[in-house]
Protein backbone atom coordinates (compact mmCIF):
# COMPACT_ATOMS: atom_id res chain seq x y z
CA UNK A 1 0.00 0.00 0.00
CA UNK A 2 1.05 3.59 -0.56
CA UNK A 3 -0.06 6.81 1.11
CA UNK A 4 1.15 9.48 3.47
CA UNK A 5 1.98 7.99 6.87
CA UNK A 6 -0.12 9.83 9.44
CA UNK A 7 -1.57 8.80 12.79
CA UNK A 8 -4.98 8.27 11.19
CA UNK A 9 -3.44 6.12 8.43
CA UNK A 10 -1.47 4.08 10.97
CA UNK A 11 -4.52 3.41 13.15
CA UNK A 12 -6.80 2.55 10.24
CA UNK A 13 -4.76 -0.29 8.72
CA UNK A 14 -6.59 -3.61 9.09
CA UNK A 15 -4.76 -6.77 10.13
CA UNK A 16 -4.00 -9.68 7.82
CA UNK A 17 -2.53 -13.17 8.06
CA UNK A 18 0.84 -11.83 6.85
CA UNK A 19 2.75 -8.61 7.37
CA UNK A 20 1.26 -5.56 5.67
CA UNK A 21 3.25 -2.52 4.55
CA UNK A 22 2.37 1.12 4.03
CA UNK A 23 4.98 3.11 2.07
CA UNK A 24 5.03 6.85 2.45
CA UNK A 25 4.38 8.84 -0.73
CA UNK A 26 6.27 11.91 0.50
CA UNK A 27 9.52 10.35 1.76
CA UNK A 28 10.99 7.59 -0.38
CA UNK A 29 11.85 4.44 1.61
CA UNK A 30 9.94 5.47 4.75
CA UNK A 31 7.37 2.83 5.66
CA UNK A 32 5.23 1.13 8.26
CA UNK A 33 5.05 -2.62 8.85
CA UNK A 34 1.96 -4.07 10.50
CA UNK A 35 2.29 -7.63 11.79
CA UNK A 36 -0.59 -10.15 12.05
CA UNK A 37 -0.63 -9.54 15.82
CA UNK A 38 -1.21 -5.81 15.35
CA UNK A 39 2.30 -4.52 16.12
CA UNK A 40 3.08 -1.41 14.07
CA UNK A 41 6.74 -0.75 13.30
CA UNK A 42 8.29 2.21 11.48
CA UNK A 43 10.98 1.16 8.98
CA UNK A 44 13.34 2.64 6.40
CA UNK A 45 14.22 0.75 3.23
CA UNK A 46 17.29 1.89 1.28
CA UNK A 47 20.21 0.85 -0.88
CA UNK A 48 23.92 1.55 -0.47
CA UNK A 49 25.54 2.13 -3.86
CA UNK A 50 22.64 2.67 -6.23
CA UNK A 51 19.92 0.66 -7.93
CA UNK A 52 22.09 -2.39 -8.57
CA UNK A 53 22.90 -2.96 -4.89
CA UNK A 54 20.94 -5.05 -2.43
CA UNK A 55 17.98 -3.50 -0.63
CA UNK A 56 18.36 -3.09 3.15
CA UNK A 57 15.77 -2.47 5.83
CA UNK A 58 16.34 -0.50 9.02
CA UNK A 59 13.96 -0.62 11.99
CA UNK A 60 13.21 2.84 13.39
CA UNK A 61 10.93 1.77 16.24
CA UNK A 62 7.43 0.72 17.29
CA UNK A 63 4.39 2.93 16.97
CA UNK A 64 3.49 4.31 20.37
CA UNK A 65 6.90 5.22 21.67
CA UNK A 66 7.43 6.60 18.15
CA UNK A 67 4.98 8.92 16.45
CA UNK A 68 4.68 9.25 12.64
CA UNK A 69 6.33 12.69 12.77
CA UNK A 70 9.24 11.54 14.95
CA UNK A 71 9.81 8.48 12.76
CA UNK A 72 9.71 10.65 9.63
CA UNK A 73 12.32 13.04 11.08
CA UNK A 74 14.61 10.12 11.99
CA UNK A 75 14.17 8.59 8.54
CA UNK A 76 15.07 11.93 6.95
CA UNK A 77 18.21 12.15 9.09
CA UNK A 78 19.29 8.63 8.19
CA UNK A 79 18.72 9.25 4.48
CA UNK A 80 21.12 12.16 4.79
CA UNK A 81 23.75 9.83 6.26
CA UNK A 82 23.12 7.27 3.50
CA UNK A 83 23.67 9.98 0.89
CA UNK A 84 27.17 10.55 2.31
CA UNK A 85 27.99 6.83 2.23
CA UNK A 86 27.25 5.94 5.86
CA UNK A 87 25.24 2.77 6.34
CA UNK A 88 22.94 3.20 9.36
CA UNK A 89 22.53 -0.56 9.82
CA UNK A 90 26.30 -0.98 9.94
CA UNK A 91 26.68 1.93 12.34
CA UNK A 92 24.00 0.39 14.57
CA UNK A 93 25.86 -2.90 14.64
CA UNK A 94 29.10 -1.15 15.54
CA UNK A 95 27.35 0.60 18.43
CA UNK A 96 26.33 -2.84 19.69
CA UNK A 97 29.93 -4.01 19.57
CA UNK A 98 30.48 -5.40 16.07
CA UNK A 99 29.16 -6.12 12.59
CA UNK A 100 27.22 -9.23 11.70
CA UNK A 101 28.52 -11.47 8.94
CA UNK A 102 25.43 -10.66 6.85
CA UNK A 103 26.25 -6.95 6.77
CA UNK A 104 29.97 -7.50 6.26
CA UNK A 105 29.30 -9.97 3.43
CA UNK A 106 27.44 -7.26 1.52
CA UNK A 107 30.39 -4.92 2.04
CA UNK A 108 32.72 -7.64 0.76
CA UNK A 109 30.63 -8.04 -2.40
CA UNK A 110 30.22 -4.32 -3.11
CA UNK A 111 33.59 -2.97 -2.06
CA UNK A 112 35.85 -5.86 -3.06
CA UNK A 113 34.35 -8.62 -5.23
CA UNK A 114 32.54 -6.37 -7.71
CA UNK A 115 35.72 -4.30 -8.17
CA UNK A 116 38.27 -7.12 -8.31
CA UNK A 117 36.45 -10.13 -9.77
CA UNK A 118 34.64 -10.97 -12.98
CA UNK A 119 30.80 -10.84 -12.89
CA UNK A 120 30.50 -14.62 -13.03
CA UNK A 121 32.78 -15.01 -9.99
CA UNK A 122 30.86 -12.32 -8.11
CA UNK A 123 27.60 -14.14 -8.84
CA UNK A 124 29.12 -17.39 -7.55
CA UNK A 125 30.36 -15.70 -4.36
CA UNK A 126 26.94 -14.13 -3.77
CA UNK A 127 25.19 -17.44 -4.35
CA UNK A 128 27.50 -19.35 -1.99
CA UNK A 129 27.20 -16.72 0.73
CA UNK A 130 23.42 -16.33 0.51
CA UNK A 131 22.60 -20.03 0.15
CA UNK A 132 25.28 -21.84 2.16
CA UNK A 133 26.85 -19.44 4.66
CA UNK A 134 24.51 -16.69 5.85
CA UNK A 135 21.56 -18.93 6.80
CA UNK A 136 23.87 -20.51 9.41
CA UNK A 137 26.37 -17.81 10.37
CA UNK A 138 24.82 -14.58 9.09
CA UNK A 139 23.57 -13.35 12.47
CA UNK A 140 26.93 -13.86 14.21
CA UNK A 141 29.30 -10.95 14.76
CA UNK A 142 32.21 -10.90 12.35
CA UNK A 143 34.70 -10.69 15.24
CA UNK A 144 33.12 -13.60 17.14
CA UNK A 145 33.20 -16.26 14.41
CA UNK A 146 35.75 -18.92 15.32
CA UNK A 147 37.52 -21.76 13.56
CA UNK A 148 35.05 -24.23 15.05
CA UNK A 149 32.19 -22.39 13.32
CA UNK A 150 33.95 -22.58 9.96
CA UNK A 151 35.02 -26.20 10.44
CA UNK A 152 31.45 -27.26 11.27
CA UNK A 153 30.05 -25.40 8.26
CA UNK A 154 32.65 -27.03 6.01
CA UNK A 155 31.93 -30.46 7.50
CA UNK A 156 28.18 -30.04 7.01
CA UNK A 157 28.85 -29.57 3.27
CA UNK A 158 31.00 -32.71 2.93
CA UNK A 159 28.49 -34.37 0.57
CA UNK A 160 29.30 -31.63 -1.97
CA UNK A 161 33.09 -31.24 -1.56
CA UNK A 162 33.49 -28.81 -4.46
CA UNK A 163 30.85 -26.47 -3.03
CA UNK A 164 32.38 -26.84 0.45
CA UNK A 165 35.79 -25.81 -0.86
CA UNK A 166 34.36 -22.82 -2.76
CA UNK A 167 32.68 -21.65 0.45
CA UNK A 168 35.96 -22.01 2.32
CA UNK A 169 37.74 -19.99 -0.38
CA UNK A 170 35.32 -17.07 -0.34
CA UNK A 171 35.29 -16.97 3.47
CA UNK A 172 39.10 -17.00 3.56
CA UNK A 173 39.18 -13.87 1.40
CA UNK A 174 36.31 -12.27 3.33
CA UNK A 175 38.00 -12.71 6.71
CA UNK A 176 41.32 -11.49 5.33
CA UNK A 177 39.51 -8.27 4.42
CA UNK A 178 37.95 -8.14 7.89
CA UNK A 179 41.50 -8.08 9.29
CA UNK A 180 42.67 -5.52 6.74
CA UNK A 181 39.70 -3.23 7.46
CA UNK A 182 40.16 -3.49 11.22
CA UNK A 183 37.19 -5.66 12.22
CA UNK A 184 39.35 -8.59 13.38
CA UNK A 185 42.88 -8.82 14.83
CA UNK A 186 45.71 -9.60 12.42
CA UNK A 187 46.31 -13.33 11.94
CA UNK A 188 42.89 -14.31 13.30
CA UNK A 189 41.34 -15.66 10.08
CA UNK A 190 39.15 -18.56 11.32
CA UNK A 191 39.54 -20.41 7.99
CA UNK A 192 43.19 -21.14 8.73
CA UNK A 193 43.99 -24.83 9.25
CA UNK A 194 40.58 -25.95 7.97
CA UNK A 195 41.67 -28.45 5.30
CA UNK A 196 39.98 -28.55 1.91
CA UNK A 197 38.30 -31.72 0.71
CA UNK A 198 39.99 -33.65 -2.06
CA UNK A 199 38.30 -32.91 -5.37
CA UNK A 200 38.16 -35.57 -8.04
CA UNK A 201 38.97 -33.99 -11.39
CA UNK A 202 36.42 -35.30 -13.89
CA UNK A 203 38.13 -36.26 -17.13
CA UNK A 204 35.79 -37.29 -19.94
CA UNK A 205 37.06 -37.26 -23.50
CA UNK A 206 35.18 -38.22 -26.62
CA UNK A 207 36.85 -40.96 -28.65
CA UNK A 208 36.73 -41.20 -32.43
CA UNK A 209 33.58 -43.31 -32.47
CA UNK A 210 31.75 -40.95 -30.12
CA UNK A 211 32.75 -37.94 -32.19
CA UNK A 212 31.41 -39.71 -35.27
CA UNK A 213 28.06 -40.37 -33.57
CA UNK A 214 27.82 -36.78 -32.39
CA UNK A 215 28.69 -35.48 -35.85
CA UNK A 216 25.89 -37.53 -37.43
CA UNK A 217 23.37 -36.32 -34.86
CA UNK A 218 24.35 -32.68 -35.44
CA UNK A 219 24.12 -33.10 -39.21
CA UNK A 220 20.66 -34.67 -38.95
CA UNK A 221 19.46 -31.97 -36.53
CA UNK A 222 20.65 -29.29 -38.95
CA UNK A 223 18.98 -30.99 -41.90
CA UNK A 224 15.69 -31.54 -40.05
CA UNK A 225 15.86 -28.07 -38.45
CA UNK A 226 15.25 -29.75 -35.10
CA UNK A 227 17.36 -27.11 -33.35
CA UNK A 228 18.32 -23.53 -34.15
CA UNK A 229 21.44 -22.78 -36.17
CA UNK A 230 22.87 -21.06 -33.10
CA UNK A 231 22.62 -24.21 -30.97
CA UNK A 232 24.21 -26.49 -33.58
CA UNK A 233 26.93 -23.97 -34.45
CA UNK A 234 27.76 -23.37 -30.78
CA UNK A 235 28.37 -27.08 -30.18
CA UNK A 236 30.54 -27.35 -33.30
CA UNK A 237 32.61 -24.34 -32.28
CA UNK A 238 33.11 -25.77 -28.80
CA UNK A 239 34.46 -28.93 -30.42
CA UNK A 240 36.66 -27.33 -33.08
CA UNK A 241 38.09 -24.50 -30.97
CA UNK A 242 38.30 -25.98 -27.47
CA UNK A 243 36.97 -22.65 -26.25
CA UNK A 244 35.09 -22.01 -23.04
CA UNK A 245 31.30 -21.92 -23.20
CA UNK A 246 31.07 -18.22 -22.29
CA UNK A 247 33.64 -17.35 -24.97
CA UNK A 248 31.57 -19.02 -27.68
CA UNK A 249 28.16 -17.75 -26.56
CA UNK A 250 29.30 -14.11 -26.33
CA UNK A 251 31.36 -14.15 -29.53
CA UNK A 252 30.81 -11.02 -31.65
CA UNK A 253 31.39 -10.58 -35.37
CA UNK A 254 33.81 -7.72 -34.77
CA UNK A 255 36.06 -10.07 -32.77
CA UNK A 256 36.72 -12.17 -35.88
CA UNK A 257 39.47 -11.53 -38.42
CA UNK A 258 38.77 -13.86 -41.35
CA UNK A 259 41.88 -12.70 -43.22
CA UNK A 260 44.21 -13.62 -40.36
CA UNK A 261 42.01 -16.59 -39.45
CA UNK A 262 41.72 -15.75 -35.77
CA UNK A 263 39.46 -14.06 -33.31
CA UNK A 264 40.52 -11.62 -30.62
CA UNK A 265 38.65 -11.92 -27.34
CA UNK A 266 38.96 -8.64 -25.40
CA UNK A 267 38.15 -10.48 -22.18
CA UNK A 268 38.11 -14.08 -20.99
CA UNK A 269 38.71 -16.01 -17.79
CA UNK A 270 42.43 -15.34 -18.20
CA UNK A 271 42.14 -11.90 -19.80
CA UNK A 272 42.39 -10.83 -23.45
CA UNK A 273 43.50 -13.60 -25.78
CA UNK A 274 43.73 -14.67 -29.41
CA UNK A 275 41.96 -17.83 -30.61
CA UNK A 276 43.16 -19.32 -33.88
CA UNK A 277 40.53 -20.53 -36.34
CA UNK A 278 41.08 -23.87 -38.02
CA UNK A 279 39.33 -24.83 -41.27
CA UNK A 280 36.29 -26.55 -39.69
CA UNK A 281 35.68 -23.57 -37.37
CA UNK A 282 35.99 -21.15 -40.29
CA UNK A 283 33.46 -23.22 -42.23
CA UNK A 284 30.98 -23.03 -39.33
CA UNK A 285 31.38 -19.26 -39.02
CA UNK A 286 31.13 -18.77 -42.78
CA UNK A 287 27.81 -20.65 -42.86
CA UNK A 288 26.12 -18.40 -40.28
CA UNK A 289 23.96 -15.45 -41.32
CA UNK A 290 24.49 -12.01 -39.84
CA UNK A 291 21.39 -10.60 -38.17
CA UNK A 292 20.94 -6.88 -38.65
CA UNK A 293 21.05 -5.05 -35.34
CA UNK A 294 22.61 -8.04 -33.53
CA UNK A 295 26.41 -7.97 -33.05
CA UNK A 296 26.59 -11.58 -31.84
CA UNK A 297 27.63 -14.58 -33.94
CA UNK A 298 25.12 -16.81 -32.15
CA UNK A 299 21.90 -14.81 -31.76
CA UNK A 300 19.39 -15.78 -29.09
CA UNK A 301 15.63 -15.47 -28.90
CA UNK A 302 15.66 -11.87 -27.68
CA UNK A 303 16.29 -9.12 -30.20
CA UNK A 304 19.91 -8.00 -30.18
CA UNK A 305 20.95 -10.64 -27.61
CA UNK A 306 23.19 -13.70 -27.81
CA UNK A 307 22.30 -17.34 -27.25
CA UNK A 308 21.92 -17.96 -23.52
CA UNK A 309 20.70 -21.47 -22.72
CA UNK A 310 22.64 -24.05 -24.70
CA UNK A 311 22.20 -26.80 -22.11
CA UNK A 312 18.59 -27.62 -23.01
CA UNK A 313 19.47 -28.33 -26.65
CA UNK A 314 22.67 -30.14 -25.66
CA UNK A 315 20.78 -32.52 -23.37
CA UNK A 316 18.53 -33.60 -26.27
CA UNK A 317 21.37 -33.93 -28.78
CA UNK A 318 23.70 -35.87 -26.50
CA UNK A 319 20.87 -38.28 -25.68
CA UNK A 320 20.37 -38.98 -29.38
CA UNK A 321 24.11 -39.61 -29.70
CA UNK A 322 24.11 -41.90 -26.64
CA UNK A 323 26.47 -39.54 -24.83
CA UNK A 324 24.34 -38.73 -21.79
CA UNK A 325 27.34 -38.50 -19.43
CA UNK A 326 29.10 -35.87 -21.54
CA UNK A 327 29.02 -32.24 -20.41
CA UNK A 328 29.55 -29.26 -22.65
CA UNK A 329 32.87 -28.61 -20.90
CA UNK A 330 34.00 -32.11 -21.88
CA UNK A 331 34.10 -30.91 -25.49
CA UNK A 332 36.96 -28.61 -24.44
CA UNK A 333 38.70 -31.58 -22.80
CA UNK A 334 38.24 -33.57 -26.00
CA UNK A 335 39.95 -30.85 -28.05
CA UNK A 336 42.94 -31.02 -25.71
CA UNK A 337 43.01 -34.82 -25.64
CA UNK A 338 43.19 -35.01 -29.45
CA UNK A 339 46.16 -32.65 -29.42
CA UNK A 340 47.93 -34.60 -26.69
CA UNK A 341 47.28 -37.90 -28.44
CA UNK A 342 48.79 -36.48 -31.64
CA UNK A 343 52.02 -35.72 -29.80
CA UNK A 344 51.64 -31.95 -29.50
CA UNK A 345 53.53 -30.42 -26.60
CA UNK A 346 51.67 -29.48 -23.44
CA UNK A 347 52.76 -25.80 -23.68
CA UNK A 348 51.27 -25.67 -27.18
CA UNK A 349 48.00 -27.19 -25.99
CA UNK A 350 47.92 -24.86 -23.00
CA UNK A 351 48.44 -21.84 -25.27
CA UNK A 352 45.60 -22.94 -27.56
CA UNK A 353 43.27 -23.39 -24.60
CA UNK A 354 44.32 -20.12 -22.96
CA UNK A 355 45.60 -21.73 -19.77
CA UNK A 356 47.39 -19.33 -17.46
CA UNK A 357 49.30 -22.01 -15.53
CA UNK A 358 51.11 -25.04 -16.90
CA UNK A 359 49.67 -27.21 -14.12
CA UNK A 360 46.21 -26.79 -15.65
CA UNK A 361 47.40 -28.45 -18.87
CA UNK A 362 49.31 -31.24 -17.15
CA UNK A 363 46.11 -33.26 -16.73
CA UNK A 364 46.50 -34.24 -20.40
CA UNK A 365 50.09 -35.45 -20.08
CA UNK A 366 49.12 -39.10 -19.71
CA UNK A 367 47.35 -39.01 -23.07
CA UNK A 368 50.56 -38.37 -24.95
CA UNK A 369 52.41 -41.48 -26.05
CA UNK A 370 55.91 -41.98 -24.71
CA UNK A 371 58.20 -40.08 -27.15
CA UNK A 372 60.89 -42.76 -26.81
CA UNK A 373 58.40 -45.48 -27.67
CA UNK A 374 57.22 -43.55 -30.73
CA UNK A 375 60.82 -43.03 -31.87
CA UNK A 376 61.64 -46.70 -31.33
CA UNK A 377 58.58 -47.77 -33.34
CA UNK A 378 59.53 -45.40 -36.17
CA UNK A 379 63.10 -46.77 -36.38
CA UNK A 380 61.86 -50.35 -36.25
CA UNK A 381 59.35 -49.69 -39.03
CA UNK A 382 62.02 -48.25 -41.29
CA UNK A 383 64.45 -51.10 -40.61
CA UNK A 384 61.78 -53.70 -41.27
CA UNK A 385 60.74 -52.07 -44.54
CA UNK A 386 64.37 -51.91 -45.71
CA UNK A 387 65.12 -55.52 -44.84
CA UNK A 388 61.92 -57.13 -46.13
CA UNK A 389 61.59 -55.21 -49.36
CA UNK A 390 58.02 -56.47 -49.56
CA UNK A 391 55.60 -54.94 -47.12
CA UNK A 392 55.41 -51.22 -46.44
CA UNK A 393 53.26 -51.88 -43.35
CA UNK A 394 54.92 -50.90 -40.06
CA UNK A 395 56.32 -53.87 -38.24
CA UNK A 396 54.53 -53.11 -34.98
CA UNK A 397 51.20 -53.08 -36.82
CA UNK A 398 51.61 -56.60 -38.32
CA UNK A 399 53.08 -58.42 -35.35
CA UNK A 400 50.67 -60.79 -33.68
CA UNK A 401 50.85 -62.47 -30.28
CA UNK A 402 52.63 -65.79 -30.40
CA UNK A 403 50.51 -68.91 -30.33
CA UNK A 404 51.08 -71.11 -27.34
CA UNK A 405 52.72 -74.40 -28.30
CA UNK A 406 51.61 -77.49 -26.43
CA UNK A 407 54.54 -79.45 -25.08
Amino acid sequence: MQGKITKRAVDSITLAKTDRFLWDTDLHGFGLKVTPTGTRIYILQYRMGGRGSASRRYTLGKHGPWTPDAARKEATRLLGLIATGTDPAEAKQQDKGGLTLTIFAERYLKEYAELQKKPRSVAEDRRNLNNLVLPTLGAKRIDKISRSHIAKLHHDLKQTPVAANRVLAVLTTLFNLAEKWGYRPDGSNPCRHVPKYKEEKRERFLNEGELTRLGKVLAKAEQDKAHSLSVIAAIKLLIFLGARLSEVLTLRWDFINFEKQNLRLPDSKTGAKTVYLNAPALAVLDSLPRIEGNPYVLPGNKRGAHLVNLHAGWIELRKEANLEDVRLHDLRHSFASVGAGAGMSLPTIGALLGHRHAATTNRYAHLDQDPLKKANDEIGDRLHAAMSGKSKAPLHSILRPRKKVKK
